[in-house]
């Protein structure tokens, strides 16, 4: 299979796209590539990404997917950019824009960057400046222009920020040049050909015929686990990890949270699953976990204040343990939360769960757990949330829904009793 992230740069009815192994995504965003459907063995054509108006794709989200066997191909806008980047772990760029980046001929996002319509259909309102430099080299070619006159154009048209640099600034600035001669002659050779000077379009027309015409050859070993690997790499792909269980898309880490939460047998699992990691470590022999903390400590610690592991989600024999004692009231509560988070967010704008109070939060926890102050920390850590403070800020999500629900069990046992 093969993905395409493209928005502006190409229109969804270019008859390339319309191949039956081609599957289009919009403009890649941070989180994209972690997507369940995009498998080892496939083919990204990375096009088109935002930026602005939410998180970029991730350099170590590429990485991880090349790692584990995906074909990479950046291109024309954003993935010109990352490919020029990412070359020397076995990103493959095509076409001018990735050349150019890639001698170090251009180096700004602005090169390439675009206003975007808003309305889901991906139009660009702005010109980039890889195409207004093609477009100034044709100038050149024609006549129009001559050296002097191109390079202070392309001075002034650099100086308009990258989400104004529309048709109609692109004219005004052409007018207090004094180029008033090369707008008439740009406006024209765009009526006769809409795709005059797009060499964005063309680039990424190449990076999609190339991924048709087959797998690219990897340039060199696939990057290895520690160059991607990171803390960071590992929140965002616990973040992104879900599964579809009982006809609903649940969040993998709101499912685990849960369990730490509100089982009161989640110690006896947290244990099990350190003895897991003890007996099959990423690096090193395997231990039992008593005779592992024979070796760091005099014992006078529990295994949990000890080792901290982080956990990957999306390993499955991790998941199993950790969720052994799930049941499928436990999933629908984990649904519920989530759609209580969302609605307040939606009704409170700028709402976010750091927004919700310690104090609440603490003794919700405290009550739950029927933990006395002075073992607040221990309890959060045999639960592995590792500390009191970090139980607090993981909680807080669940607040919203807890609440709304007591609020309404409140409610129920009124009208109840007035009857």
């Amino acid at each position: 299979m093969i993905h395409v992230f493209v928005g502006p740069t190409l229109s969804r009815s270019e008859p390339h796209l319309a191949a039956p192994e081609i599957q289009l995504w919009p403009p890649a965003r941070h989180g994209d590539l972690f997507a369940s459907g995009i498998r080892d063995g496939d083919t990204v054509v990375l096009i088109d990404g935002v930026y602005h108006q939410a998180p970029a794709l991730r350099h170590k989200e590429i990485l991880a997917a090349m790692g584990r066997g995906v074909h990479v191909i950046g291109a024309a806008s954003i993935g010109a950019l990352r490919a020029a980047e990412l070359a020397p772990y076995g990103m493959l760029g095509v076409g001018a824009v990735y050349t150019a980046y890639a001698r170090g001929d251009i180096v700004g996002d602005d090169e390439v960057a675009v206003g975007q319509a808003p309305d889901g259909q991906w139009h660009a309102l702005t010109w980039p400046l890889v195409n207004l430099r093609q477009t100034l080299r044709l100038a050149q070619a024609a006549g129009i222009l001559d050296d002097a006159r191109a390079t202070a154009l392309l001075r002034a048209l650099r100086a308009v920020y990258y989400p104004q640099r529309t048709t109609a600034a692109v004219r005004a600035v052409c007018r207090w040049q004094g180029e008033a001669d090369f707008a008439q002659w740009l406006a024209e050779q765009v009526r006769l050909d809409q795709h005059f000077g797009d060499v964005k379009r063309a680039d990424a027309l190449d990076a999609v015929r190339t991924a048709i015409a087959g797998p690219p050859r990897r340039c060199g070993a696939r990057p290895g686990r520690g160059v991607w690997d990171t803390t960071y790499f590992r929140a965002w792909s616990n973040a992104w990890a879900h599964a579809h269980v009982d006809g609903v898309q649940l969040s993998t880490e709101d499912r685990l949270l849960y369990q730490q939460v509100f089982d009161p047998a989640f110690r006896t699992r947290w244990t099990a699953y350190l003895e897991h990691r003890s007996l099959h470590p990423a690096h090193g022999p395997g231990l039992p976990l008593t005779a592992r903390l024979v070796r760091f400590t005099d014992g006078g610690l529990p295994a949990d204040r000890v080792f901290q592991p982080s956990v990957d989600l999306r390993h499955e024999p991790t998941v199993a343990i950790l969720l052994a004692g799930e049941s499928a009231q436990d999933r629908q509560a984990v649904a519920r939360y989530a759609d209580a988070l969302e609605q307040a967010r939606q009704m409170r704008p700028g709402f976010s769960t750091a927004s919700v109070r310690d104090d609440v939060t603490r003794c919700f926890l405290l009550e739950l757990w029927d933990c006395p102050e002075r073992d607040f920390d221990s309890e959060a850590s045999a639960r592995g949330l590792v500390c009191g403070a970090r139980a607090v800020m993981d909680a807080k999500r669940f607040i919203p829904g807890f609440l709304h629900e007591a609020r309404s069990l409140k409610r129920g046992e009124a009208a109840h009793a007035g009857l």
